[in-house]
């Protein structure tokens, strides 16, 4: 059995596989990173896993990691099973790299554009030569809520909401139109720009807003909340089998 880890901003996923099967998803506090790592190993078999990680993890704690099972830490240098032909390799986030991982594994031979919808937004795009070429980052859902409270003085902070009306006839519901419908139209816009130059374009879309956005879009997608995951599943199992 693999054991696979995520780590974000501010929680940690974890997912228990046997083969190709997930067994277990586990979603927990940064904080208790040991603590949980401990139980998952107890309760299975874990033969291996892997560790990614947006967020700043510290040396002890990988040190302690490593003394539970054995781990590999994703980075630039880790074994994909894609061609890579970002400029610069060592600025691309180990998230996108597990994503485009997924996408190798499970639609090869496409183009696939795969849309991260968490903290950021971020387009990531494998050609159907499995070739990766890189993509765009934007600001994601929250981040917008934030931003206009922030750099406003009188502008609230308010929890992302499906917008009521296109047309907002108050402070909050001008908001969320503004917000949400921007997002929206700016996903299906950069989708429209892809299919333009690509065809048979698969697009996937992932990350915490999946749920909340995958039913506002106008175009065909793929809606996976754990995409990061079997990327992650992906890549380890590709290191096992050329180790």
């Amino acid at each position: 059995m693999y054991l696979i880890i995520d780590v974000g901003n501010t929680r940690i996923k974890t997912a228990v596989y046997q083969n190709d099967s997930l067994l277990e998803l586990v979603v927990f506090d940064k904080k208790r990173i040991i603590s949980e790592v401990k139980k998952i190993v107890k309760k299975y078999e874990i033969f291996k896993g892997i560790i990614s990680s947006v967020a700043t993890i510290s040396k002890f704690k990988m040190d302690k990691l490593r003394t539970i099972l054995p781990i590999i830490e994703l980075s630039h240098t880790t074994k994909v099973p894609f061609k890579n032909n970002y400029k610069t390799p060592k600025t691309l986030g180990v998230d996108r790299i597990a994503l485009v991982s997924a996408a190798a594994q499970q639609f090869p031979k496409e183009n696939v554009l795969i849309i991260d919808a968490g903290t950021c937004i971020t387009f990531d795009f494998l050609t159907n030569k499995n070739q990766y070429l890189g993509g765009a980052i934007s600001p994601g859902i929250k981040m917008r809520y934030k931003a206009l409270n922030t750099f406003t003085s009188k502008l609230p902070l308010l929890q992302n909401k499906e917008p009521e009306q296109l047309i907002g006839n108050s402070t909050s519901t001008s908001i969320h139109s503004g917000i949400v419908n921007g997002v929206c139209n700016e996903i299906d816009g950069v989708i429209n720009q892809y299919k333009k130059q690509f065809y048979d374009l698969t697009v996937v879309l992932t990350g915490g807003d999946t749920n909340f956005l995958a039913k506002q879009l106008k175009s065909s997608i793929f809606a996976n909340p754990n995409f990061v995951l079997e990327g992650l599943h992906t890549i380890l199992i590709y290191n096992t089998k050329n180790d």
